[in-house]
């Protein structure tokens, strides 16, 4: 009993890591942020509609998760994540922030392994 009681605890904390932007992305100097001004990123490997992101890799770029209450139009989508939430995609390309990102404006991940990049309207 109390072990899935810790065990709760643990998913529940863990899913508070991760932020979620309150309205869909802004446009900042060219690029998607979201409401605390991280930079926001595309992943060469994703199809339309689907992320290729998961596991260690989603740890290190988190999704740009939206909130239960968001709406998505016009170039603004969804796309499930691998653990069925709810992330925000721009004309089908899902977006993720970088953890090594630390202040509002960074974008150390642009360009990372060749298949990272900025994303832009």
């Amino acid at each position: 009993m109390q072990l899935s009681r810790f065990v709760i605890m643990a998913l529940a904390g863990a899913s508070l890591a991760v932020p979620v932007l309150a309205a869909q992305p802004k446009t900042n100097n060219g690029h998607f942020v979201d409401d605390n001004g991280a930079t926001l990123y595309t992943y060469d490997k994703d199809t339309p509609g689907k992320s290729a992101c998961d596991a260690a890799c989603a740890k290190n770029w988190p999704p740009a998760l939206a909130g239960d209450t968001d709406t998505a139009s016009g170039d603004w989508t969804f796309v499930q994540t691998h653990d069925g939430k709810k992330q925000w995609a721009y004309k089908g390309k899902p977006l993720y922030r970088f953890v090594k990102d630390a202040n509002p404006g960074d974008a150390t991940g642009d360009g990372a392994r060749g298949v990272w990049h900025i994303a832009k309207p």
